[in-house]
């Protein structure tokens, strides 16, 4: 396991992600698995059922994230990685895009990973 880049693997995740979560939210479950849990601002959901029902439910139609910034870090010496990412979401026909935050918490899976943690939180100025 040590020998895996970090910050590609945190890179190659960020960017299937959101590719993912601005097409098709539905598709996000394989990145969960029944212990991972999403925090979205105050609401907490284990399990990656309950996590894709809330994504999916979100008041939006369309979305559309910009990565700001990616850190990434090992987490462990069992592969696991942290990554924070920082950045601009525009949400269906707005114009002035809202700031956010994010941290995954990924663990190996084979030779894939998922996301064990997620916390989501819009940054207010």
């Amino acid at each position: 396991m040590s020998s895996i880049d970090f910050n590609q693997v945190a890179q190659q995740f960020t960017t299937f992600y959101y590719e993912k979560f601005d097409s098709d939210r539905t598709q996000l479950g394989n990145l969960y698995r029944d212990q991972s849990m999403l925090t979205f601002e105050s609401s907490q959901l284990q399990g990656a059922r309950d996590i894709v029902e809330k994504l999916v439910s979100l008041p939006f139609q369309k979305v559309q994230h910009r990565v700001s910034t990616l850190d990434a870090q090992p987490a462990s010496p069992n592969g696991d990685i942290l990554v924070l990412v920082t950045g601009e979401l525009l949400i269906d026909e707005e114009t002035n895009p809202q700031r956010y935050s994010q941290c995954f918490h990924l663990l190996p899976d084979g030779n894939s990973y998922y996301v064990f943690n997620d916390i989501f939180r819009l940054n207010y100025s």
